[in-house]
């Protein structure tokens, strides 16, 4: 009985066979790259988080550690692709405790929730210039949304 009903309610959730999963409905991977190139060059702009950030770890790393970048914007876009569902796998190059925690790769950076607020509206705003519909913007930000403990695992203000 407890069995039928999981395969019950697994399949309510479950999207139509018709649905496209998100990273199909984003564009796939050539479209994804895009909007991740265009968030990675606004947060090193952004002044709240980037390059004139008063958080000094996150200062040093967009003025010091920018040869950097074209690798981290491509982890990103491996990130993103396989949280939106594509068929590319996301490596950790500092694995954090499951297989898409991003805690170990940003703990140095002491990334305060307010910080991590910032990086999000920014992605929305990047989201915005690459034209992304209303409901798909708000499954990437949700989808990002649900890493924020991880990421500011390594703020002191706590």
């Amino acid at each position: 009985m407890a069995l039928a009903a999981i395969l019950v309610a697994t399949a309510v959730q479950a999207a139509p066979d018709s649905e496209k999963s998100l990273y199909e409905r984003l564009g796939g991977v050539f479209a994804l790259a895009a909007v991740v190139n265009h968030f990675s060059d606004a947060i090193v702009e952004n002044p709240i988080v980037g390059k004139t950030s008063k958080n000094p770890a996150l200062r040093e790393w967009h003025t010091k550690s920018l040869d950097r970048l074209p690798g981290l914007k491509f982890m990103r876009t491996l990130w993103v692709c396989e949280v939106t569902g594509g068929p590319f796998k996301f490596s950790a190059t500092q694995p954090g405790k499951t297989h898409l925690g991003l805690e170990e790769a940003h703990r140095d950076l002491k990334i305060s929730p307010e910080e991590f607020d910032e990086v999000a509206a920014e992605l929305g705003r990047s989201l915005d210039f690459a034209k992304v519909p209303a409901r798909e913007k708000g499954e990437v930000l949700a989808a990002f949304a649900a890493h924020k403990k991880e990421v500011t695992a390594g703020d002191k203000t706590k």
